[in-house]
């Protein structure tokens, strides 16, 4: 593995460039995996994460042992963060990451390949 040390770049001064760089960046991660809404639906215990072109994936609580542990409160309480990529209970200082939970999932997971197949 490759060390790179960390340099600090706080008065570096923003230019069109940088700028230029930095909508780039945003842009491509608008791609990856985010929700964009959470809600725990107690009468099928999974919880549903929605997103931003109305699409959405259930978890069942049973199938994730990190979920499974927390209570109808807790799971109530979960949260979006970092930027839609990751479901956070600060109380326990759990974050999990959706993708991590998609591909944990088996049907997600067959699904996803039968997908990337079918592309062009």
């Amino acid at each position: 593995m490759k060390t790179v040390k960390a340099r600090v770049r706080d008065d570096e001064p923003v230019t069109e460039l940088g700028l230029a760089q930095a909508v780039a960046r945003g842009r491509r991660r608008q791609d990856e995996l985010r929700a964009a809404s959470i809600r725990y639906l107690p009468e099928r215990q999974a919880v549903w994460l929605g997103f931003a072109d109305q699409s959405a994936i259930v978890l069942p609580v049973a199938n994730y042992p990190e979920l499974a542990q927390l209570s109808v409160a807790e799971l109530n309480a979960l949260t979006l963060e970092f930027g839609g990529s990751a479901l956070c209970l600060e109380a326990r200082d759990l974050h999990l990451s959706i993708t991590g939970l998609a591909a944990a999932s088996h049907s997600l997971m067959e699904m996803a390949a039968s997908l990337l197949a079918a592309r062009p």
